[in-house]
């Protein structure tokens, strides 16, 4: 194999959608915890403010325990929401692998309602394919269970 062959790559999951509330429908979704577990996954200890550290759990892989790390990174409301994304292990290869990664969330008002960008980056390949490749389904998956949580809320 040749040395670029070998060498990672960095990849983004982008999901870009336009839902028909106003941002701040959109914002309460995306920052209130027991709307976060309707739409993706029950985060512990989480609050939107910059600085704060919150988990999420889900199937543990290897010598994962299955907890990704977070740390709220920027919290302004009705318009961006970012914060880092860390789990996995060293050792697990596949689903598990170690992880570091940020998500975030850009809300514009549109005529329409509010246009939601969706950017999970960070992802190192060809190590973090598995999560990678899962992962840019699961997005399209909550971006559509966030949408059906704000119907809820209108």
């Amino acid at each position: 194999m040749s040395a670029a062959t070998l060498q990672s790559a960095t990849q983004q999951i982008v999901v870009d959608e336009v839902f028909h509330h106003a941002p701040a429908v959109i914002w309460k979704a995306l920052t209130t915890g027991a709307l976060i577990a309707r739409w993706m996954m029950e985060p512990h200890g989480f609050e939107p403010v910059a600085g704060k550290q919150f988990t999420f759990r889900t199937k543990p892989a290897g010598a994962w325990d299955g907890t990704i790390h977070c740390q709220v990174l920027e919290a302004v409301p009705n318009e961006r929401f970012s914060y880092a994304w860390r789990g996995g292990d060293e050792s697990n290869t596949g689903y598990g692998s170690k992880l570091d990664t940020v998500v975030t969330f850009t809300l514009t008002q549109v005529q329409t309602g509010t246009r939601l960008r969706l950017v999970h980056s960070g992802f190192v390949l060809p190590k973090n394919d598995t999560a990678y490749r899962g992962m840019s389904e699961g997005w399209k998956t909550c971006a559509s269970n966030l949408g059906s949580v704000a119907d809820d809320l209108d």
